[in-house]
Parts: structure tokens; C-alpha cells; sequence
């Protein structure tokens, strides 16, 4: 028997081969195999005779990607001469792009207006010219965890979303369509597009009340899915849309966008509130009352009723000369009737939700894609541009006699709409370059980053949070491994702060220094906040991404020049924590006393630090706090500075 998704996915294939502009295109979930291969070969099959297929590289430039100056073609003639990139030699098919978590936001933009716009316009070189780009784009994602997907940027605007993952090779089968079959439901989609009856009216309603009620936002799904109904029923040979259009529609396309599970259907306010009985509203005589008239017959609460839903004809003492039978079955005539479409909609929505949905609803503390796939993409420390080190990132003006690589390409390029005025100036019979003219490498390294813990070890929290801070330490040690970020410690306890451990990635020496970690004493806070601004003013001169993450009740009680005195104490703290804010270091303050105090909350607003109370946490706990504070800072330190 044939696997349902896999004629889900046929049906996918079909609509975008009917109607690809429209529909924007397909994101493929699927890692490369059998299943994928047989999808892009049906697919394949299904285009018109001729359409184009172009396959974008992850790092395609975009000279190349939207078009721009033929460099050979622009020397030998002497004159700007254009070249038309890929997206438009695809004109009228389909780009596929490979790999597509890993697409640059910059790529997926560009790629983003040309299908908003149907056209690619480049103005740059000494050249401004304009291609027709009617495309359709088939994302393949491969991402290995849930949250690693294409740009949101891009997806919003594919249309449909489809997952091979776990569909088995042997449940593969050919689909009931062929090319002719496109053929004439291209033709009989202009005649469904132009149409604007009723039934689309009730489409429409029936989708966008679907779309909200599973949390979709963007009204381009809901659009898109109009055009997905349409292109099933011309496949169908059908002249209208029909329920199971719509239903196969919303199935395919706004389904796998789903954000929450539909609320359960309230009943109504009829059947919520039966009337009450008549021995619940019946209240005994009181004394000296007369009591109450009994309520009128049955007959002639019936007859009542019948005279206020009777119709025209009925006279008023409420008979009729119809048949009674007749009068019964005309009342239960909407019982009868089929469904209304938005339920037919929704069922065929619920049946296609995602597995985790309905976890993921339920939990509320599951974090959502964006801050996921930060935490697991590895490389966490910010992005800085090196001149010799890092990977290639475009091209930029520049001096080579400074360091950085000449392109020698993009510098003829700069250099040859100028030919022809530069000949008229000078005598020169070769190419012109000059100054202005070159172009260098450009290269971007993201900088590792350096979690530098503040632990307080004196008597106070040694018992309390030393265990702790040492279990977080090793727990985040192992995913330095992956993401080649360092470690440091730093304890102060007594009448000082030392640096336990110095940055490392061995997890070794990391074990042998938390191993003889003491404990006791007073509380030198100014002290350690020091030696931490310390270590990350290194850290940061050595090219990396410092994180300082103090773990503290607050509670000084030794000063700066070690004397004792909670007051004073409290003063140099906070000196030093408003020194750590002008600096900018991105920093997260733990509360490690059982219960929060505000000297903690004081100590994190006035460092702008990230405050976390973690009266009663454990070592994985911390550390998974640790990574999602390490994660946030991605998205810019100076967002963060000052929560409290």
C-alpha cells in the first residue's frame, strides 16, 4: 500500500508543475537518497517541455547569481556589455537550491525580491538593464536537527513545504499525473484564476479561519493556498472548486506552518445552557400567597412554537393543511446538510499537524526555532573581518600592498566601463587600472568565545553553589569541543580573587583546577569582578569573544583594599560592575542565594547584566542557562545590557 505522505508529495509536485510562479515554490525536507531523487525525477516530469532547471551553489556570488558585466565580452567591444545572470537564464522553470540551511541571509534576500518582483534589475558597472524571472524555487533542506531550516525570509515565500524523511523507498509508486495532464490544467487555470464566484469567497473564509486558528501569521500561506486549490481542480478537470480542493490545499500548505494546536470547539450557548426543570424554577407558596398557575399544556406550548416558525401559509391558530410528516422532515433538512467547509478544512488540517506540535504546545518552556537553532549552530562568537584570515566573504575596495588579497576579476570588472574615456584622455592602447579600481578579498572570522565564570566561594556559597558551578563548567567544557569556544574560572572567597583556571579547551587541566577549588571565608566581591574584567580584557585583546557569568548572592562584605565592612564593600562592587557596563562586556549574574535579594538585582542593573535567580538549580540547569544567554548575544550584546 502506498504511503499517504507520498502521494501527498506527488500531489505537491503536480501543483507547482501546474502553476510554479503562483505558488512561489517548495521547501523539501529530505536528506539526499532514493526518496528525494524519485521526487525531483517526478517533478521533473511534470514540467512543460523545455522549462529550465538551474541549481544554485551554497556560495554562489552574486555577479553570477543575478547577472551583471560580461567582463570578456566588455573588453573586447569597449563598451559596457551585459551579462544575464542565473536566475534569469531560468526564466519560465525552476532554480533548485541545495543545502539550503546553510543560504546566506544576503543570498536568500536578493532571491526573495526576485520572486516578489518576476524580474531581476541590475543597475552597477556601468550597466542598467531589467530580465524577466518568473521562477519557481525548490528549497532542499537538509538540516540534521528540527530547527535547522532555510531563512524564514525565503520560506514565507515558498509556498509549499513537504518531508521525505520518513517516507521508505519501497512505498515509492508513480503518481496519477503526467506532462498532458499539466498541459490542460495550465489551460484551464487562467479560466479558474479569472473566475470570482461565490465558492472562492467561501474558500477564502474557510482558509484564513483555519490559518488563525493554528497560529499562522503571514497571510502569503493563505493566498498561496487559494492558487493551490485552484491548480487542483484543473488537474481534476473540474470547472469550480470543490471541498476536497480546498481541504488538499490547506493540507499541503498550511499544515506543516502550523504554530499551535487548533482550540477545541466550544459548544453552543443552546446546548452549554439546557433549560431548567420545572421543579428547580418552581418556588412553594409562602404563607398568605396565593399559588402560582400551573403552566400551560404541552399541546400549547407547541402550538406557540409553531406559530412563531410556521411559514406564510400557516394561519394563525397554527394549522396547516400539509401533511405533519412533510412539516418534520422539512425542520431536520439541516441536519441533513453537508458539513460547512471550514470544519472539512480544519479535519483535513488536523490530519496532517507535525508529530511534535502537540508537545511543543504543551510546553511551554520549549524554546522556539529561532533560539534553538542559535544554541545548536556551534559557532557563537561574534563575526570580525580579518584581512588574511578567515572565509571569503564578497569583495570590497581596497589596497593589496596592505595585506589583503587582490581579486583580480572584480578589479577589471570596476575597471572596464571606464575603457573608452580613459583611452580619450590618455594614449595608452592596453587596459587602464587604476587606484580606484581595486578590489580585495574580503574575509569575515567569527571570533571564539570565552566563558569566564565568577564564582563565589566564600563561606556563605561554598556549600550552596560550589558543586554546582563546577558541574556546569565540565557540562559546558564538552561542548567546547564542538563549538571551539574556551573556559575560564575565577573564585574569590577570603580577602582576594584567583584565577582558578585560565582559558583552556582541556577538560583535563579544567578537572584537576575545580578538583582543589577552595572554599570559606568573606566575601571580596569587587575583587573577583576585577580579576574576571581582567581575564576579559585579554581575552578580548586576543582576538575573542569574552562571557563573564557570575554566580553571587550579591552580599559583599570585604572592600577593595581588604578590609571588612558590608557597606563599603557594597560600594566598590557596584564601581567595579559600572567599569564592566562601559566596557560592554556581555555578562549574565546568577542568584545563588535560596531566596532572591536585591543587592543581587542591584549588582546585575548596574553592570547590565542578564539577571537569572537560581535559588534551587543544578549544574545542567546552569549550564543550559549559560548556552542560551551565550546564543542571545548573537543577536548583538547591546540588546541585552540592562535586563533585569
Amino acid at each position: 500500500m502506498t504511503d499517504p505522505r507520498w502521494q501527498d508529495a506527488l500531489a505537491a509536485a503536480a501543483l507547482l508543475a501546474v502553476d510554479p510562479v503562483g505558488l512561489g515554490g517548495v521547501v523539501v525536507r529530505a536528506a539526499p537518497g532514493p526518496v528525494r531523487d524519485a521526487w525531483l525525477a517526478a517533478l521533473a516530469g511534470l514540467l512543460v517541455t523545455g522549462a529550465p532547471v538551474r541549481r544554485i551553489p551554497a556560495q554562489i556570488p552574486d555577479a553570477r547569481l543575478l547577472g551583471g558585466l560580461d567582463l570578456t565580452a566588455t573588453l573586447s567591444a569597449g563598451r559596457p556589455v551585459a551579462e544575464r545572470g542565473l536566475l534569469a537564464e531560468a526564466d519560465g522553470g525552476v532554480v533548485v537550491v541545495p543545502m539550503a540551511e546553510r543560504m546566506s541571509a544576503g543570498t536568500a534576500g536578493r532571491l526573495a525580491a526576485v520572486l516578489d518582483a518576476g524580474e531581476v534589475r541590475v543597475e552597477r558597472d556601468g550597466i542598467a538593464t531589467c530580465w524577466p524571472t518568473r521562477i519557481a524555487v525548490v528549497a532542499l533542506d537538509e538540516g540534521l536537527e528540527s530547527e535547522d531550516r532555510p531563512p524564514v525570509v525565503l520560506m514565507d515565500r515558498l509556498g509549499l513545504w513537504i518531508d521525505l524523511d520518513e517516507i521508505a523507498p519501497r512505498d515509492l509508486s508513480p503518481g496519477p499525473w503526467d506532462a498532458s495532464d499539466v498541459v490542460l490544467a495550465r489551460a484551464a487555470l487562467r479560466t479558474l484564476n479569472a473566475a470570482d464566484s461565490s465558492e472562492s469567497a467561501e474558500a477564502i473564509e474557510a482558509l484564513c479561519g483555519v490559518a488563525d486558528a493554528i497560529g499562522i501569521a503571514s497571510p502569503r500561506p493563505v493566498l498561496a493556498s487559494i492558487r493551490a486549490a485552484r491548480a487542483a481542480a484543473a488537474l481534476e478537470g473540474r470547472t469550480h472548486l470543490a471541498p476536497d480542493d480546498i481541504a488538499l490545499a490547506a493540507r499541503l500548505l498550511l499544515a506543516p506552518r502550523a504554530t499551535r494546536m487548533p482550540p477545541p470547539e466550544r459548544p453552543s450557548d443552546d446546548a452549554s445552557d439546557p433549560p431548567p426543570a420545572p421543579e428547580q424554577t418552581a418556588t412553594p407558596p409562602q404563607a398568605g400567597e396565593a399559588p402560582e398557575s400551573p403552566p400551560p399544556p404541552a399541546a400549547q406550548s407547541d402550538s406557540n412554537e409553531e406559530q412563531t416558525s410556521a411559514p406564510p401559509d400557516v394561519d394563525a391558530s397554527g394549522q396547516s393543511g400539509a401533511d405533519p410528516d412533510t412539516t418534520n422532515s422539512g425542520a431536520s433538512d439541516p441536519v441533513d446538510e453537508a458539513r460547512p467547509l471550514a470544519e472539512v478544512v480544519l479535519e483535513a488540517v488536523q490530519s496532517a499537524l507535525p508529530a511534535g506540535l502537540l508537545a511543543q504546545a504543551g510546553d511551554s518552556r520549549t524554546p522556539r526555532s529561532g533560539s534553538a537553532a542559535q544554541q545548536r549552530s556551534g559557532r557563537v562568537g561574534a563575526a570580525r573581518t580579518d584581512p588574511r584570515r578567515g572565509r571569503p566573504d564578497g569583495t570590497q575596495r581596497g589596497d593589496p600592498r596592505r595585506g589583503p588579497r587582490l581579486d583580480l576579476v572584480a578589479t577589471l570588472r570596476a575597471a572596464a566601463p571606464w575603457q573608452r574615456l580613459r583611452r580619450r584622455e590618455g594614449s595608452r592602447t592596453g587596459i587602464e587600472v587604476r587606484t580606484d579600481d581595486f578590489r580585495v578579498v574580503r574575509r569575515v572570522q567569527r571570533a571564539t568565545t570565552t566563558t569566564i565564570f565568577v564564582v563565589d566561594a566564600s563561606g556563605s556559597s561554598a556549600l550552596n553553589r560550589l558543586a554546582e558551578a563546577k558541574g556546569a563548567v565540565e557540562i559546558l567544557l564538552a561542548e567546547c569541543y564542538v563549538r571551539r569556544d574556551r573556559v575560564a574560572l575565577v573564585a574569590f572567597h577570603g580577602q582576594g580573587a584567583d584565577l582558578v583556571l585560565p582559558p583552556t579547551r582541556s577538560l583535563v587541566r579544567a578537572r584537576r583546577s575545580l578538583a582543589g577549588l577552595p572554599g570559606g571565608g568573606g566575601t571580596p566581591l569587587a575583587a573577583g569582578l576585577e580579576v574576571g574584567a581582567t581575564v576579559a580584557d585579554t581575552v578580548r585583546r586576543q582576538g575573542d569573544s569574552p562571557l563573564l557569568v557570575v554566580l553571587t548572592d550579591g552580599r559583599a562584605n570585604v572592600s577593595r583594599d581588604r578590609q571588612p565592612g558590608r557597606p563599603r564593600a557594597q560600594d566598590d562592587a557596584l564601581a567595579v560592575a559600572r567599569q564592566w557596563r562601559t566596557e560592554g562586556y556581555s555578562a549574565l549574574l546568577v542568584d545563588t542565594s535560596p531566596r532572591s535579594h536585591p543587592a543581587a538585582q542591584a549588582l546585575a542593573q548596574a553592570m547590565g547584566a542578564r539577571f537569572l535567580p537560581l535559588p534551587y538549580a543544578d549544574s545542567s540547569v546552569l549550564s543550559s542557562a549559560v548556552t542560551a544567554t551565550v546564543a542571545s548575544e548573537r543577536k548583538g550584546p547591546s540588546r541585552q545590557q540592562g535586563r533585569v
